[in-house]
């Protein structure tokens, strides 16, 4: 029996935080600790247990709403811009995926789907200028979704005319992974640069 031909595919879409960017937390709750006098534990577990985080992640609270929450909860005393900087200043570039990225341009459709928040993009589109290379973007608090809501990769696909078996999707979390198969897409559950040139080699995208 002759084999059927894997479809082509014809875009990639990267999440943002542990994918084209590394998160290290620990540098913002270490910040905040010394400033409120909370451990990192308790803010740790703060941040895990507030609601707050994900409706700022949903866009249903502003990013000044979100600051005035976090300083009354934790006793933080100093102003938006001190606290936005400590929040956002956990990230940095891995560089094998970006240079991945720009190496697809001629191939594929690039996307970016990321849970986020708008403080947080503030402080990427001004460090990483792949986020402002890339063919299009969904963000969680932009379109008021989260990943593995099955909504957003309806959305994605829907916004920029996918074909959901010509699409794959790259992130570091297994469920928003299992999310985006379930809608038909491909997923790679992203472990290093090395292993995510194999997958997508494997789909037929060469000369990356």
């Amino acid at each position: 029996m002759t084999p059927v031909p894997q479809p082509v595919i014809e875009t990639v879409i990267f999440d943002l935080g542990n994918v084209l960017i590394a998160v290290d937390e620990t540098r913002a709750l270490d910040r905040m600790a010394a400033r409120t006098g909370k451990t990192r534990r308790e803010l740790e577990n703060y941040v895990m247990l507030t609601p707050s985080v994900n409706q700022l992640a949903r866009g249903e609270l502003s990013s000044q709403r979100f600051f005035e929450i976090v300083r009354q909860d934790t006793g933080f005393d100093g102003d938006f811009a001190e606290f936005a900087h400590i929040w956002s200043d956990i990230f940095e570039p891995i560089e094998p995926m970006i240079v991945l990225a720009r190496r697809l341009k001629r191939q594929v459709t690039r996307l970016i789907l990321s849970n986020t928040n708008a403080i947080h993009m503030d402080y990427v589109f001004g460090r990483f200028p792949i986020v402002r290379e890339v063919e299009g973007l969904v963000l969680s608090h932009e379109v008021g979704l989260l990943k593995p809501d099955p909504r957003i990769y309806e959305l994605t696909l829907q916004r920029f005319g996918l074909r959901a078996e010509r699409a794959v999707f790259i992130d570091d979390i297994p469920t928003n992974v299992e999310g985006a198969r379930a809608a038909g897409l491909h997923g790679i559950h992203y472990q290093n640069p090395d292993q995510v040139r194999l997958e997508l080699t494997k789909l037929r995208i060469a000369g990356i």
